[in-house]
This record gives structure tokens, sequence and C-alpha cells, in this order.
């Protein structure tokens, strides 16, 4: 039996695609310096780390044929939607990565046709990606309607007038085009009105294809409650979930951080209570296939009671899942970090964005230094993994600021940083209040009385080059999550890190040494720590060399932050 709908889930670009769109942005963009930390060359190919360790792997002896992949879990995306379209009685099928399924996908247009196919976008900031998938879609010879919704449909629509979306809609090249920030229940409706024949302008939020253009449906705001549409995880059993499931107890966030708009794209500030979220986490353990659990919301322990209630929940239920969150360091103590280790929790990610209170305050952040120096510490104290997030270039930045920043890494220690260049989104209030702030420019090119793009870029490439007391976490293609995937997988934490700092190695050595390639020697050693061998008996001089050089090497030939970046 045909589908209603093909839901289709993530699609990981051809990264030398995306690399040379990037680059043709000018190599001194801000996003092409951004870009650069993420990626080495070996005999003229691209690779971000996890590409290289699949490499490494896949070249050893025996060879390993699995391909690790940071979005290697059924998308949650995916669940709510089949689930909410199931409920009203649609067949849904779905593929979940497209650029890991593309035979299974091509079998599924040309043999089962679908009625409609649902493209999501949940984990996009270009249009790239979604526009490969019709392409894909169209090549197998699929004519009917190609619906696009989610985060990047619905950003869009928030900061382009109709002509421009217009304008992206068609070099995007679908059909119908849902501008909701949730938008499952416009879907619903778009797949009622095409199965019964009905008129698409009687849907609200939409645009539509029509002959020389697109027609713009009435606004209408949509909201659909957590609580009343539970994930249905029997529609997909054990084996389609695996061990790793994405979840969420929450919608947006309480807070206003100036830099930040996801609070104005998520609407207002819902979660489930305590209890729902125990019927959920009942359904995920009856499975019998889940160990790792990593919560979406973005202010997962706020309110305080309902987090340390939920960690007491976990505790007393013994589910056995090892998890991980986002944290807000000012709405944490002591006592409950200790209830999120009994909880099984593995691993945190703080969005500290800097180690000065000054720009702490002028970023509309409610934490202080103070509230890091103490959870970064405890956390260390019972085993939980940190990754700092970092902000550079807001307003105000000096090098100071950016110096107290850096001196917080070196004095916690977290396990993972990344420091990133301020991106000015159209619908922060450092837009909205970009006169008052003397901001100029927009996304990654900008300009204020204290730094500039160009600056803060370099700025960044010097914190990458020497902070000695964190690791530099790779971007595209491996996030935090990417750890504990690993080692779900069988690799140590540690294997995992030397791997991570052999990569980073060979980006310092691109930055610093003018070495755009992998260098044999360095290529040997990260073939042995991808491949088991034991570390002890791995010759790791490669990396420390280059770690030393460029760490040491700049401290020593500059003498001081405000020098080196001179």
């Amino acid at each position: 039996m045909a589908a209603d709908c093909l839901l289709v889930g993530y699609n990981d670009s051809i990264f030398s695609d995306s690399l040379q769109i990037v680059r043709a942005m000018g190599k001194g963009s801000g996003a092409y310096r951004d870009l650069n930390l993420a990626f080495i060359e070996m005999e003229g190919k691209p690779y971000r780390c996890m590409d290289l360790l699949n490499y490494f792997l896949g070249t050893s002896t025996p060879p390993v044929t699995k391909k690790f992949d940071n979005s290697d879990f059924i998308s949650s995306a995916i669940l709510y939607l089949s689930s909410f379209l199931h409920k009203r009685g649609f067949n849904v099928d779905h593929v979940n990565l497209v650029h890991r399924d593309k035979a299974k996908f091509a079998a599924k247009l040309e043999t089962e046709t679908p009625h409609a196919i649902a493209i999501t976008t949940t984990f996009y900031v270009s249009p790239y990606p979604v526009r490969e998938i019709v392409q894909f879609i169209r090549a197998k010879g699929f004519a009917g309607p190609i619906i696009i919704g989610g985060p990047y449909i619905s950003n869009q629509s928030k900061v382009y007038d109709q002509a421009n979306l217009a304008t992206l809609f068609e070099f995007v090249g679908g059909d119908i085009y849902i501008n909701s920030s949730e938008g499952e229940a416009t879907l619903a409706k778009v797949l009622g009105a095409l199965r019964d024949g009905s008129d698409l302008n009687e849907v609200p939020n939409l645009a539509f294809r029509r002959p020389g253009g697109f027609d713009f449906t009435a606004v209408s705001p949509e909201r659909n409650e957590l609580a009343d549409e539970p994930v249905n995880y029997a529609l997909f059993g054990n084996q389609a979930i695996g061990q790793f499931v994405s979840l969420r107890s929450a919608k947006s966030c309480p807070f206003a951080c100036a830099f930040c708009g996801f609070p104005q794209r998520a609407g207002k500030y819902v979660y489930v209570d305590v209890a729902e979220l125990g019927r959920h986490l009942d359904s995920i353990a009856e499975l019998n296939s889940v160990t790792t659990l990593t919560f979406i919301d973005d202010t997962f322990n706020v309110p305080k009671k309902r987090f340390r209630d939920i960690l007491r929940l976990m505790i007393e239920r013994n589910y056995g899942f090892r998890w991980n969150c986002f944290y807000r360091a000012d709405h944490g103590d002591d006592a409950t970090i200790d209830l999120m280790a009994k909880a099984g929790c593995e691993g945190v990610f703080l969005g500290v964005e800097s180690g000065s209170d000054a720009m702490l305050k002028k970023m509309n952040k409610t934490a202080r230094r103070s509230d890091y120096l103490g959870a970064i510490k405890k956390f260390r104290e019972v085993s939980i993994s940190t990754y700092v997030s970092l902000l550079v270039g807001f307003p105000g930045e000096t090098l100071d600021t950016v110096q107290q920043t850096v001196d917080l890494l070196e004095t916690t220690a977290p396990n993972y940083y990344r420091a990133n260049l301020l991106y000015l989104d159209p619908i922060t209030d450092a837009w909205k209040n970009r006169e008052t702030l003397g901001l100029s420019g927009e996304g990654f090119s900008w300009k204020h009385a204290t730094m500039d793009s160009g600056r803060a870029s370099e700025i960044i490439d010097w914190m990458f080059a020497s902070v000695r007391n964190s690791v530099w976490l790779p971007q595209h293609g491996f996030e935090q999550w990417a750890i504990f995937y690993l080692q779900r997988h069988g690799f140590s934490e540690r294997r995992v890190d030397t791997f991570i700092r052999g990569f980073n190695a060979s980006i310092k050595a691109k930055l610093m040494l003018n070495q755009t390639e992998l260098s044999p020697e360095l290529a040997s050693t990260l073939r042995q720590v991808a491949a088991g061998t034991r570390l002890e008996s791995i010759d790791l001089s490669p990396i420390t060399r280059i770690e030393r050089l460029t760490t040491v090497g700049l401290r020593e030939k500059f003498g001081s932050f405000e020098q080196a970046v001179a």
C-alpha cells in the first residue's frame, strides 16, 4: 500500500561541494574561516574529523565496513511527525538519512510511489542540502507534490518578504512550503487536502506553486501541545530505533540572550510535567534497545524543581540510560549535579559564551563567571563530561574580555570547547538594537566600535591554536553527541580524544605552518589511533610536536595575547 506521505530526514551534503560554495565567499570571509577549522586535505580531498576516522578504519586491515556518522540515529522530527500523522489516520513511511539511504530512498520512489513527500529542515542553515533532495526525487521520476517545512523554512519566512521567499522556494524546487514554527497540524491539513482534492488556499501558513510563481495563504499561529502528541515508538520498533534517541520535554527557551533568535522563532516556553516525561521514558525503556538519550531542550534544568524531580524519577525507575543535555549553570547547584550523576548523565553542553562578566551582561546572559567556575569543577568531580560553547565578537568585546574567556578555559579545563564567530541574525535583539550597539553588516560579516568580524576570526584562530587545557571539538559532522556515540561503539574516551587532538594538530599545522595537506607522519599516527592500537605503543610525537610549535611557540614568539593577534 502506497504511503500517504514519505517523510524525508537529514541530508549531509557532499562536503567538497559545500566547501566549494563557502570558499566562493572568499577565504577571508567569516563563513570560510569558521569552516577552515573543520577540515584537512589529504591527496587533494577535504576530510572532516569523522570523515578521516572512517577513511582510516575503512582502509585498515581488516577494513571496518561501518561508516560512523554524527547523525546516526533516527531523527526526532521523523519520530514526532510519523506519530502525529499516524494518529490522524495517515499511512506514513520515512527515509531517515538521505546521504546513507539513497538506494532505499530510490526503491521507495520507484516501486512504492508515495502520494506526497515531506522534507524536514531541522538541521539546515542553507538551502543546498534541501535542493539536493528535491533534485534526487525528481531524477527518480517522482512527479507528485513535494512538501517542505521545518525550522529552515520557518526561519526564512520570518526575515524575508514574499518576493524573496518565492525566489528561494523556486531555487529549492519544492511545490508546497509550510512556513510555521511548528507546522505538523498544517502538514496534516495539506495531506488531507491533497487526498480529498480540496483547495490549498483554505490551508493557512502555506506557499504553494502555481503557474508563474507561488501563492501565499493566510498566516495563523499554530500550537501543538507536547503532552497531547507523544511519540509512538511502537510504530518503529527497537530495530529501527537502535541505541540512540533524541527527545525533548520542552519547547522554546525562557531566556532572552541578545545574540540568539531561538525564543523568537520557537514562541512561548512550555514544558511537559514530570509524569508525562516519565511515561515517555517508560516507552523508550520498553524497546529494550536504547542505551543513550540526548535531551534537546535548550534549558533542560529549568525550572530547577522540575529538573530535580525528573532526576529522582530516573534514579527511582533505574532505566540504565546514559544521557546528555543542555545545562544552565546559574540554575543548578552541587546537589543537583550529584543527582545528575546518579541518574546516568554523562555529558552537558554549557552555553558559556564568555568568561567576562561585563560581556555576559551585555549579551543579556543571566549566568556569571562564578557560576561556570563552580559548575565545571563540580561536573569534573562526578565524571560528567563538559563541552563549553563560546561566542567571540559581541559588541563590547575586546582583547581583554577574550583573555578573560581564555583564562576561564585554562582554569576550569572543560573536556571540550569551541569558540564561534558572532552571527548577526535579523531576528535577534542585537540586530534590533544595532544602531545603539554601533553594529553594521549582517551574518558573519560585521563591525562595531571594538571589533570587526575579521579581527574576531583571527582571535578564534589564536584560541584554537593556543588553548592548552581543553580539547577543541571539531564542527561540521562531529558534535558533542559523537563522543558518546563512538563510546557506545567500543571507542574509549581517551582514544576519541587522542584522535581529535591529532585531527586538530593537522588544522594547526595548516593555520600556523602552512601545511595544507595531512603529513604522512601525522597520518600514520592517526591511522593507528583509529585502528585501536594501544595508545601507549603509538608514537604520538607528531601530535605533540605540532601542539608545542603552535602553542608554546606562539607564546614565546609574541609574548602576549594582544601581540599574538596584532
